[in-house]
């Protein structure tokens, strides 16, 4: 096992700029542009990350991809705990942030709060703990099987960021309205720490659920591609 610094680094920004994407977009634009504009953004910024310091770490960025490519027999196991907590070091910086930014809105804007776009069911309006669970162990599922292929040595090289940035906006598109789209524990944990004493006492949803739908894609994936 050899734990490469920059690579917990690169793991850390990567993961700082999807929670970013996730709090700028969900707090500030969603109320006036909707869902798509935070489906985008969460995309475009796993994209750019993996294209800026992907070659670093192998652009994981989330702790459920993580564990997914060890399944998938693509990462080694030995390495996991430290780019996990480097995922959600960066998580919860970013998060820290927008709280921040958050607190200086002045009054008469439309403004989402912490709560609003923390991973939670149940409530008034929402989906129920089996629908959030299920859509979240499938899309993840997916998510990992994208990954593995875009990433095999038979695929078309260079494109794999593309592939999964645009599988990563397509998949919130589909899950924000059921669960507003972990996919990631990380995301979940940062955005909880600021929801409410609900989005924590939720939070093991968003932890279990993609990351046994991402062990079930890196096994489906592996089978698929041969590996």
């Amino acid at each position: 096992m050899n734990i490469n610094t920059r690579a917990l680094v690169a793991e850390a920004v990567g993961t700082f700029a999807l929670v970013s994407a996730v709090c700028g977009s969900a707090l500030f634009s969603a109320p006036s542009a909707g869902l798509v504009a935070v489906a985008f953004a969460v995309g475009l910024s796993v994209l750019a990350m993996a294209y800026a310091v992907g070659h670093i770490s192998g652009g994981h960025f989330n702790p459920a991809v993580t564990l997914g490519l060890i399944a998938a027999g693509r990462f080694d196991s030995g390495r996991a705990i430290p780019y996990i907590v480097a995922q959600c070091v960066g998580g919860v910086v970013a998060a820290i942030i927008f709280y921040i930014i958050l607190g200086g809105a002045v009054g008469g804007g439309k403004w989402n709060t912490f709560t609003a776009i923390s991973n939670t069911y149940g409530g008034p309006g929402q989906f129920g703990l089996a629908s959030a669970f299920l859509i979240e162990v499938v899309i993840t599922a997916l998510f990992l099987i994208v990954i593995v292929g875009a990433t095999s040595r038979r695929a078309p090289a260079g494109f794999a960021p593309i592939a999964i940035g645009l599988a990563l906006t397509l998949f919130h598109l589909v899950s924000i309205p059921v669960s507003n789209a972990s996919l990631n524990p990380a995301r979940s944990l940062a955005t909880a720490i600021f929801g409410g004493v609900g989005a924590i006492g939720q939070l093991w949803v968003f932890w279990i659920a993609p990351i046994l739908g991402a062990i079930i894609g890196g096994v489906v994936g592996r089978y698929l591609q041969e590996e």
